[in-house]
């Protein structure tokens, strides 16, 4: 039953988001067909704009548009990338491999790091280790990802030389003949960019409930009994800490996504988030329904997931979660 209502309320949650990204992209002043023909626009006449227009079904009504995508897309077929000259499934399928080592790293990194700093600073509320976390989450938690970018590329690409400018490759390498190592290089500065984010807000959050805790009946009890500051906050801070960590590291999910399309479009990263940007300026809206498709689901999946982690961590709420 319980799996049931989740498949109706995924189905619901995209339905929404193709109905709504189908409206926003036609509401859009972006015309497809000059943002197809780019330069060779001036070269274009009415008959081969409207030639143009039929191939693409952009000379339909909006709402025939609209049902013979949805027609198309439930036996499996998302339509043609106007933008990369491909199927859709085929520049997600690219984009995203290109894309899951930088946003699955700086999750995981963000989740980590927030936490062991929330541990530390919340384990020892007011002193000056809590202070220098605190100060340095709320720096990061308000400077955006885009400025964050742009600044470690002015100083360690421009400025120092260290990292590459730009891509997940040298330039002038095909993506197959690419090393790890120099993906790896390729891909310091993004993550570093990405990761920012999601650490301040987690060690802002598992703070909050490791003061909570130490600051407990429980914890004055243990102390009472002899247990240390470092004991109390490992065997009971930190696992009553890793319910509020999970909630903002799973939920964060839609943040790294936005987070990830200015990263990408700041190094010229060719992922997903580049190629958000890519369909959206030039009013590409299969791709860019594909796109929200995708997005949607896979929140919407990690959000699911960590109802599974929620029961691992705390057994006591299966029931609450089964309600």
């Amino acid at each position: 039953m319980h799996i049931a209502t989740r498949l109706v309320r995924l189905a619901l949650v995209l339905a929404a988001v193709a109905v709504l990204s189908f409206a926003l992209a036609k509401s859009s002043p972006v015309d497809p067909v000059n943002a197809y023909l780019g330069a060779d626009i001036a070269r274009a006449g009415p008959e081969q704009r409207a030639l143009i227009a039929a191939r693409w079904g952009l000379d339909q009504p909006v709402p025939a548009q609209f049902f013979h995508w949805l027609g198309n897309m439930l036996v499996g077929e998302l339509g043609y990338s106007m933008t990369y000259n491909a199927p859709v499934i085929d520049v997600i399928a690219t984009r995203f491999r290109t894309s899951l080592p930088l946003m699955g790293l700086a999750w995981l990194f963000s989740g980590i790091v927030g936490f062991a700093l929330g541990i530390l600073a919340g384990s020892r509320p007011d002193s000056w280790v809590d202070r220098g976390i605190r100060l340095y989450a709320y720096v990061l938690a308000s400077a955006p990802t885009f400025w964050i970018a742009i600044l470690l590329l002015t100083v360690f690409s421009v400025g120092l030389g260290w990292t590459p400018v730009c891509c997940a490759g040298p330039i002038g390498v095909v993506p197959e003949e690419v090393t790890w190592l120099q993906s790896l290089h390729h891909l310091i500065l993004p993550l570093a960019a990405l990761s920012v984010l999601g650490v301040a807000q987690i060690a802002l959050h598992t703070r909050a409930k490791m003061v909570e805790v130490m600051q407990s009946d429980f914890a004055l009890y243990a102390r009472a009994q002899g247990a240390s500051r470092r004991e109390i906050a490992i065997r009971h801070g930190a696992r009553n800490a890793a319910i509020p960590a999970l909630t903002v590291l799973f939920a964060s999910l839609g943040e790294l996504f936005g987070g990830s399309i200015l990263a990408e479009q700041v190094f010229a990263y060719p992922g997903l988030g580049r190629a958000t940007v890519e369909a959206g300026i030039r009013g590409d809206v299969p791709l860019l329904l594909a796109l929200a498709l995708f997005f949607s689901f896979f929140v919407f999946t990690g959000n699911a997931i960590a109802d599974i982690v929620y029961r691992v961590v705390d057994p006591r709420m299966d029931g609450k979660l089964l309600r």
